[in-house]
């Protein structure tokens, strides 16, 4: 049985959904939430209860998500998303982006994992710099 949809009727891009709706809608569940930033951000710090899917890696996996269910995508800042979430409405999904991605929601105070997690930089040399972190 398909879940409600979401109505993110009225915001700026007509899908972005705020972090306080996001938090009442994981502690019910019935959704998919879905972190498109880079294998580093996603290392770094990540909300809970979402899974990897890179941005570029969208279209094929498309075909695995589960139309039955809303779906949430983030990444640092919303942009990404927004456009990932543009995308799978046009193909029929229920997507939202988070509005201000995980920037927004851990500068509420909101959970991240790890325990210790973070938002990191995006980018090439935001990559190469937390490689280097990480073996130092």
């Amino acid at each position: 049985m398909a879940s409600e949809r979401i109505d993110t009727e009225g915001t700026e891009h007509g899908g972005e959904l705020p972090a306080e709706q996001l938090a009442e809608m994981l502690e019910s569940g019935g959704l998919e939430l879905i972190d498109v930033r880079r294998e580093h951000e996603w290392e770094a710090g990540r909300i809970p209860g979402a899974r990897q899917v890179e941005v570029n890696d969208l279209p094929a996996a498309a075909e695995r998500l589960d139309r039955d269910r809303p779906i949430v995508l983030y990444c640092r800042s919303g942009s990404r998303s927004e456009l990932a979430a543009d995308a799978l409405r046009e193909g029929g999904f229920d997507a939202h982006a988070l509005a201000g991605g995980i920037s927004a929601w851990a500068g509420q105070g909101r959970p991240l994992e790890p325990e210790a997690g973070y938002v990191s930089e995006s980018g090439e040399a935001a990559a190469a710099l937390e490689a280097r972190r990480r073996n130092t």
